[in-house]
């Protein structure tokens, strides 16, 4: 690569001959001025005021306009002369944490090379030491025709240094931030945050300029004369935001969807399946109260006694003869089976036992009753 500037790095009581190289370049696609008409190219010409005639590049020189119009001429040698130690050298001043340099200073961006065999040993300790604080120098330098601030880092193995504004040429930014006062939810930011991760990191080494390459190939095209002029699709651009929210969660799935990841339906669906078994109640069943228990489930209340057995015998006599007439209705339409007469004759027979047991059992109970009456002594009553 052509160096551009010839130096020296003063680091203290040591001097580094390096050669300033441009790190960077342009790949912009220049376009000349052309006469529509005719399509001749139109080009500018330096001519002197005074004589109208046109000035070479080798007579061109400085000059400094004053407030009359006077210009005072200004040569490369008056320039070499001022007593500036940086004009030839840039000079390191101090080393600082890189966090403390504004990005808004940034400017152009240059390699610096060793100049010579003697140059390799200070070049290497430099780098070496920058490496090892996790510093940025911070240096003085002249560049065409003016002294300029830069900041020197390593690059691999190899001490770049960035141009750098001067603090008084960065412009606060007064009347830039929004006027109304705006409140932002916690809601809002989490997808806000959401989206960020969605849309994750990307390989720098992967970005290109599809501008440059649309207009190189339309330049391809019209050069070999198949070029056929299309509508472009311009996607409409985006108005005032109504819902913020609602905008900011079709962006992270329209994010996910570019990304092959799911957009987060069934987790939805599942959230809904949720509310609805959350609006459902639950009846408890009471459970029958156990044998010889003195209370009901879910009462204080003490369970009622068996008064003799006559009622739930009947109930079952009742549901022994509901069962039979459900066996017979079962039968063929043609008429009654000989099976239906059976089940009805035993349910008949099965109704007339329990009904005497039942009154068997009512009989003896009243007559033990009567003897237990019986047998009490009576008590006499004193005189």
């Amino acid at each position: 690569m052509r160096s551009i500037w010839n130096g020296a790095i003063s680091f203290g009581l040591v001097s580094i001959p390096i050669k300033l190289v441009n790190a960077t370049e342009s790949h912009s696609i220049s376009f000349r001025q052309i006469h529509v008409n005719d399509g001749g190219r139109v080009r500018y010409r330096k001519v002197c005021e005074l004589d109208g005639e046109e000035v070479p590049s080798a007579e061109i020189g400085k000059g400094y306009e004053e407030a009359d119009g006077s210009i005072v001429p200004i040569t490369d040698e008056d320039l070499a002369q001022l007593p500036l130690a940086t004009a030839k050298t840039i000079e390191i001043m101090s080393f600082v944490p890189a966090e403390e340099i504004d990005p808004l200073q940034m400017d152009a961006a240059y390699y610096l090379a060793a100049n010579g065999a003697t140059a390799a040993k200070p070049y290497t300790l430099l780098r070496e030491a920058l490496k090892r604080s996790r510093k940025v120098a911070i240096a003085k330098y002249a560049l065409r025709g003016r002294e300029r601030l830069g900041m020197l880092r390593v690059v691999d193995d190899v001490i770049a240094m960035h141009g750098l504004l001067w603090p008084d040429e960065i412009r606060a930014p007064e009347g830039v931030a929004p006027d109304a006062d705006v409140t932002v939810r916690d809601a809002e930011l989490d997808l806000a945050d959401a989206l960020m991760a969605t849309l994750g990191e990307v390989e720098m080494a992967s970005l290109h300029d599809d501008y440059r390459e649309a207009v190189e190939a339309l330049i391809v095209a019209k050069s070999g004369g198949a070029f056929e002029p299309t509508e472009a699709v311009v996607e409409p651009a985006g108005g005032q935001v109504i819902d913020l929210m609602a905008a900011l969660e079709r962006s992270v799935r329209a994010a996910k969807a570019s990304r092959g990841e799911a957009d987060g339906e069934g987790e939805g669906e599942a959230e809904g399946e949720g509310e609805g078994a959350a609006e459902a109640g639950v009846t408890p069943i009471r459970r029958k109260a156990r044998a010889g228990a003195g209370t009901r489930a879910g009462t204080g209340a003490a369970a009622p006694k068996a008064v003799g057995g006559k009622k739930s015998t009947a109930a079952s006599a009742k549901k022994t003869a509901a069962s039979a007439a459900t066996k017979k209705k079962t039968t063929t339409a043609g008429g009654k089976s000989a099976t239906g007469k059976s089940t009805s004759r035993t349910a008949k027979t099965t109704a007339k036992s329990t009904a005497k047991t039942a009154a068997a059992k009512k009989t003896g109970s009243g007559a033990a009753a009567s003897a237990k009456k019986t047998a009490a002594p009576r008590k006499r009553t004193s005189a």
